[in-house]
């Protein structure tokens, strides 16, 4: 019996790229289109969660298993937003300076079955204080647009992070340490 048939439920290629860092490629893309609002009083393990178990039930795949996978970027109880526009940025990256905040990156794969497992890999990241100036420097970049919480690991946000407990690759969207656990157990060949 061959490798099982691979779906990625998101578009994004951070997550396309750690996942070729498990000698995978997806035998195809397929985002999931779903509501992402948070449910009123809902803590951000329990969205993460949800959000990636709902992307991981509406993704079509044949008779593939769909692997998809969601990111919080949290402040306490409060679950900050994707930066759609530099203004939401500025707030996150004031909010997050000086102080600890945590990434909550949550997957699930779905077997051609139905049955689901799911994994959550939490983060403790802490940003130095941030000066005005070097978040204007920041915003100028443009690399926060999309991203959970308004800034991007993987770029020049990382030289002004003091501190990081956990998962590198959970922050940038896929654990992979959880990632390969749960491909292994449904029968995927990774060394």
């Amino acid at each position: 019996m061959g490798q099982p048939t691979l779906v990625l439920a998101s578009a994004s290629p951070r997550r396309r790229e750690l996942l070729a860092r498990l000698g995978l490629t997806p035998a195809a893309i397929n985002p999931a289109d779903i509501d992402e609002t948070p449910h009123k009083g809902e803590l951000p393990r329990d969205y993460a969660k949800r959000m990636a178990r709902e992307k991981a039930q509406a993704t079509a795949s044949g008779d593939g298993h769909v692997l998809a996978g969601d990111t919080v970027v949290a402040a306490g109880r409060r679950i900050l937003p994707k930066a759609e526009d530099e203004a939401t940025a500025r707030k996150c990256l004031e909010l997050l300076s000086g102080r600890r905040h945590r990434v909550l990156s949550a997957i699930a794969l779905r077997a051609p079955d139905g049955a689901i497992r799911e994994r959550l890999s939490e983060t403790v990241v802490m940003f130095k204080r941030l000066s005005s100036a070097e978040i204007d420097a920041y915003l100028a970049s443009g690399e926060w647009e999309g991203k959970a919480g308004g800034y991007a690991i993987q770029g020049i946000a990382e030289g002004l992070i003091s501190r990081i407990q956990g998962s590198h690759s959970g922050v940038v969207g896929l654990p992979l340490y959880e990632t390969r656990t749960l491909l292994r157990a449904a029968g995927f060949d990774i060394a």
